[in-house]
């Protein structure tokens, strides 16, 4: 204990003397290993100051540990008002030792006046700030939605089916001719003649209205409706179910085109004239055969 220095063993020595209700300087002759010192007589009821907290030099004391003085006054009145004892003599602070003084000359008759329950005048009190968390600078207005980037999410996926199609079509042209027909004979045309698969719709539309509305008007007022839905139904969902408006006007367009185009290839026959499929039979080259 001896290597230790003053100022902790004495701080260590009041900490012990306030847990176990000994003198200071008992608690701190055992740490140094020194007899203790001899209890000192009973002081009687005389006009000196009051002398129960042993007397401190909040001047020496702030020298020798670096402790301010307001600091140390405020430790000791607090520790006086926490333990209910008389405030101990001070020298060196000037208005509460000389009012501690002036207390105890009072006559014994009267009561001894309470200890000042508060910080001596002139002596500002702080108080610890809140811990608070810190936050964003700037607030984000817009919450993170379930989305990926088209690079490489989309694209590689679509990449890899590119050249599985391109192996397949490689393959199947390698291996399997194409079914052409003979070469074309103007003496000769065929009866029905009939465009391809993609273009009967077209040709069908042909056979209720004059060509300028069945080749020009309805395909291009129909390519610009399909274009403008985008900008009419402007919902940011996927969910079908809150995409009714946007749904319906591809279905009706998709269901318009797929009839015309039924209609062209398994309706039509001879002359282009109507005909049912399951009593005359199929008029399409494409199929080299022919339904009885």
């Amino acid at each position: 204990m001896a290597q230790l220095p003053d100022s902790l063993l004495r701080r260590s020595a009041e900490a012990r003397a306030k847990a176990e209700g000994r003198p200071v300087d008992e608690i701190l002759a055992e740490m140094k290993g020194e007899a203790p010192p001899a209890p000192a007589p009973p002081a009687a009821a005389s006009s000196q100051p009051s002398d129960a907290g042993g007397g401190r030099d909040l001047a020496a004391e702030s020298g020798t540990y670096g402790v301010p003085v307001p600091l140390l006054e405020r430790s000791m009145f607090a520790r006086a008002k926490a333990d209910g004892t008389p405030v101990p003599a001070m020298a060196g602070v000037g208005a509460p030792a000389a009012a501690a003084s002036a207390v105890s000359s009072q006559p014994s008759a009267a009561p001894a006046p309470q200890a000042p329950s508060g910080p001596p005048p002139g002596v500002r009190t702080q108080r610890l700030l809140t811990v608070v968390k810190a936050g964003a600078i700037q607030g984000t207005e817009k919450e993170p939605q379930d989305k990926v980037n088209v690079w490489p999410h989309l694209l590689a996926i679509e990449f890899v089916a590119l050249l599985v199609v391109l192996a397949a079509l490689t393959l199947l042209s390698a291996f399997v001719d194409a079914p052409l027909l003979e070469f074309a004979n103007f003496n000769e045309q065929p009866n029905p003649s009939k465009a391809p698969w993609y273009f009967l719709g077209l040709q069908e539309l042909l056979a209720y209205f004059d060509p300028m509305v069945a080749g020009i008007i309805i395909p291009t007022f129909g390519m610009i409706a399909l274009a403008f839905i985008p900008y009419v139904d402007r919902n940011p969902s996927v969910r079908p179910s809150d995409r009714k408006f946007a749904i319906a006007v591809f279905t009706v367009f998709f269901m318009a085109a797929a009839v015309v185009t039924i209609f062209g290839s398994f309706f039509r026959g001879p002359g282009f004239n109507f005909v049912f499929p399951w009593r005359d039979g199929i008029f399409f080259d494409d199929l080299l055969t022919i339904l009885e």
